[in-house]
């Protein structure tokens, strides 16, 4: 049998230890990672490997040979132009695959049964059969959902944090038959998760999931590097160790010299042809290369040292990693999670602080503190965006040294001479990020359409009539007046895709950021008529006349925070009365309390004023609430329910948008008028996507406070809905009160717990095993439906914060209250036992 194993990665997340070596080949105690691998592979009886590189190829030719050396045979295929992916190179070596053969990852730590999945899946037939893997957090990784008989039903390459339907995820380890590679193409990059495992389900060839018992570690990052290692020295994993164990937990080379003052703590590894000088300290869980010397009194906790290295007397290696060849001076301090590159020197009584990365060959002068990394930037985030946008504490999280590489990173990603418009909210700290995002853009080449202080709509409205490449949109978050949301638009207005993110994620961590010569940086121009354009395309979709003939009388308050110049302007050329409240610009947002004050001033006044309807606008001109003629408030899942009824009332046989969380009101609804209903995951993005790719879509709806009417624009916007309001109301002759007393009855609460990272994809995966799968549905989180009624539950994990959100909804109250206490009590329930905690109920 052979294996393939795919050795090509550069490892970016693992620099700057891969500068100049394959992941693959980073040392694991003292051998590398895929050395371990093909031991694994011997173990089990595999001793032909075909191994796939791309990056740094002759490293593990060199090393390795063919393979006689290390009781192997190996063969290797180079992807000379562009990596092929996971299945690609695999199609490449496809001449040598006549039989079963097992392909494997070369940058993972694991002592699997690799004989008893392959027995499972000859007992199986299987033509596919994936090595599983149980893990608290499975966000990072490939979630696989099999049924009772291990045959794989569904999985997600990499996920949100709301789509963990599991903790049971993909290796990396599969066992295939030949003529499964007949489905991809030929010298063309292709994926295992995303393109052959979909292809095989959905041709119903069989496929299976082995669920392993062992030990499993992707060594995809610095810290799961660490780890990996001293889960190995305290044995965790089976693996086959480069020196012979003197004493217990004590691991030595040959010709290495110990200073009988110096103090071992167990379990400690230690290289070949070593000197460890008098009263150095090491402390368990040290890995020391070969070759290295070690002075006197030197204090080493759990350091990671690589073949060569030298660390002077007195000095502090902490928990970090040190490449080959680096010199570390006396009494100098390397801190916890540190990496230093290969052949770098830390001058005497320098300091590198916490986390900082050096990249390989360079000097740290003597006394200096080095608290950021050199040359390379900070990677420490574990990413850039969220649910929606970039965000964090402004000035703090969020700051104009952030905004400039951020800019760039975005700008990196486009075409060189691209446009971008750029617009605000009017806050300070707005306009101070939106400048540094413009100078990282324009650092990268390319232009800017600044709009400066204008409402979101606008921004996505006249985009497109720009031919701008995207958009940039920089404000307080609404609900958080301390943090800063910045948002990515596409060339059509809507927020970008999660690949796009990934493009500019990459580009920010892994310093790919072009810099544009001086005749080819990006120039900024100030485009007048932006309110014109949008005006023009507000008039083209609008009932003009019968907005017209209405003559209502209308109360707007923009609770100082949206430039009231547009809307009003509007509504005149239509014969409106629209009567403004706290349009003037507050440089400092308002607080929860006070805004819900200035709702209820808005509906005094619209009951003084007799007015048609009052309406509070948010969130930079996206989001509204409404006050009725008796100024009483309309606002959530009500107010969606409204604005779903009065558009198929318009529109009947026409299709909604609305998430996965949005009331079933809007189902009771859209059967009313023969409509259609199209439920999307809870993010913007997706409710925006659908907007414009389905069909005969009127409306789409956040289930809270924003709307989008495609044809406009898309996304959310208040200013619109609201003529669109006064449209509806004057043709359907009827008013507000009235619409929302013939709103169907239902029942729609929500709660929100804590719910530690580590636990979700584990309670996700209880949850569908716990219940029937015809009742579930798994758009997003997990849904449990009653097949005979709109009843339903939903478990949504926050995407931001380690919380789950669940909801109830049904024309039963009773119901709803029942429900959301048992779900309340299940969750909590499984938390606590997932962490050893008994439960105490209510």
């Amino acid at each position: 049998m052979r294996a393939v194993l795919m050795a090509g990665g550069s490892g970016t997340r693992l620099r700057p230890l891969t500068c100049d070596l394959p992941k693959p080949m980073v040392p694991l105690l003292n051998r590398p990672i895929a050395e371990h691998i093909i031991n694994l592979l011997k173990r089990h009886g595999i001793t032909e490997v075909v191994a796939t590189l791309h990056y740094l190829p002759d490293v593990m030719r060199d090393y390795f040979g063919d393979g006689s050396d290390f009781g192997v045979q190996m063969t290797y295929a180079v992807e000379e132009e562009q990596p092929l992916g996971t299945a690609g190179c695999v199609k490449n070596v496809e001449e040598l695959l006549t039989e079963t053969f097992l392909v494997i990852s070369g940058d993972s730590l694991t002592d699997f049964d690799l004989t008893a999945a392959l027995a499972f899946h000859r007992q199986k037939q299987s033509k596919a059969t994936l090595v599983l893997k149980h893990v608290p957090d499975p966000a990072a990784f490939g979630i696989v959902i099999t049924d009772e008989e291990q045959r794989i039903r569904r999985f997600l390459e990499k996920p949100s944090a709301s789509e963990t339907f599991s903790d049971t995820v993909n290796t990396g380890t599969y066992i295939l038959e030949p003529e499964v590679l007949k489905y991809l193409p030929v010298s063309e990059e292709s994926d295992f998760s995303k393109d052959l495992f979909p292809l095989l389900l959905r041709h119903g060839d069989p496929m299976y999931g082995f669920v392993a018992v062992g030990y499993w570690c992707d060594v995809g990052h610095l810290d799961a590097y660490r780890e990996a290692q001293y889960d190995a020295l305290h044995g965790k994993v089976k693996v086959d160790f480069a020196y012979p164990e003197v004493q217990p937990g004590l691991w030595v080379g040959e010709n290495t010299t110990i200073d009988p003052e110096a103090a071992i703590h167990k379990p400690v590894l230690i290289g070949s042809n070593c000197r460890i000088g008098p009263r150095a300290s090491i402390e368990p869980g040290s890995i020391i290369g070969d070759n290295v010397t070690i002075g006197a009194e030197a204090d080493l906790k759990r350091p990671i040292v690589w073949n060569g290295a030298i660390v002077g007397e007195q000095a502090h290696i902490w928990a970090c990693s040190i490449a080959r060849g680096t010199r570390i001076d006396r009494r100098a301090h390397v801190m916890e999670g540190a990496v230093l590159g290969a052949l770098c020197t830390v001058g005497e009584e320098a300091q590198i602080g916490q986390g900082v990365r050096v990249w390989p060959s360079k000097q740290i002068e003597s006394g200096a503190i080095l608290n950021i990394n050199l040359i390379w930037g900070n990677m420490a985030q574990r990413n850039l965006f969220g649910q929606q946008g970039v965000s964090g504490i402004a000035n703090i999280d969020i700051t104009p040294e952030f905004a400039v590489k951020l800019g760039t990173a975005y700008g990196s990603t486009l075409k060189p001479g691209a446009t971008v418009c750029a617009s605000r909210d009017q806050r300070s700290v707005s306009r101070m990020i939106s400048r540094a995002l413009i100078a990282g853009l324009m650092s990268a080449g390319i232009d800017v359409q600044n709009l400066e202080a204008t409402a979101i709509p606008i921004a996505r409205t006249v985009a497109p009539a720009m031919s701008a490449a995207g958009g940039i949109h920089v404000r307080l978050q609404p609900n958080r007046n301390d943090c800063v949301l910045i948002e990515f638009f596409d060339e059509n207005g809507i927020n970008i895709s999660k690949s796009k993110e990934k493009k500019i994620e990459g580009a920010y961590f892994k310093e790919d950021l072009r810099r544009a010569h001086i005749p080819d940086i990006g120039r900024v121009f100030y485009p007048a008529q932006v309110i014109e354009e949008y005006s023009r395309s507000f008039e083209t979709h609008l009932n003009v006349e019968a907005v017209r003939n209405s003559r209502s009388k209308i109360v707007i308050d923009y609770a100082y925070a949206v430039s009231g110049a547009v809307l009003p302007r509007l509504l005149a050329k239509f014969d409106c009365d629209a009567v403004v409240l706290n349009a003037s610009l507050s440089p400092t947002p308002l607080a929860g309390e006070e805004r819900e004050g200035l709702l209820t001033q808005l509906g005094h006044v619209v009951e003084a004023l007799r007015a048609n309807m009052g309406v509070q606008v948010a969130a930079n001109g996206e989001q509204l609430v409404l006050v009725d003629e008796a100024g009483i408030p309309i606002r959530g899942e009500q107010l969606t329910a409204l604005m779903v009824n009065m558009m198929l009332t318009a529109q009947p046989r026409s299709t909604v948008i609305v998430p996965v969380h949005a009331s079933s009101a809007i189902e009771a609804i859209a059967r009313r008028h023969d409509g259609k209903v199209i439920r999307t995951k809870a993010n913007p993005t997706a409710l925006m996507e659908a907007s414009q790719d389905e069909p005969n879509v009127v409306l789409g709806g956040s289930g809270d406070t924003g709307f989008i009417f495609p044809e406009l624009h898309p996304g959310y916007d208040a200013m619109f809905s609201i003529a669109k309001l006064i449209e509806m109301l004057t043709v359907q002759e009827r008013s507000l009160a009235e619409i929302r007393d013939e709103l169907p009855r239902v029942s729609h609460k929500s709660y929100t717990m804590r719910c530690p990272w580590s636990v979700k994809g584990a309670l996700m995966r209880h949850l569908v095993e716990t219940h029937l799968e015809e009742n579930l549905q798994l758009i997003d989180g997990v849904k449990i439906t009653d097949p005979l009624t709109d009843s339903w539950v939903l478990v949504l994990p926050d995407a931001g914060e380690p919380q789950v959100h669940i909801f109830a909804n049904s024309e039963d109250r009773d119901w709803v209250d029942e429900s959301l206490r048992e779900y309340r009590q299940r969750v909590q329930e499984f938390i606590d036992r997932e962490q050893g905690v008994e439960f105490v109920g209510n």
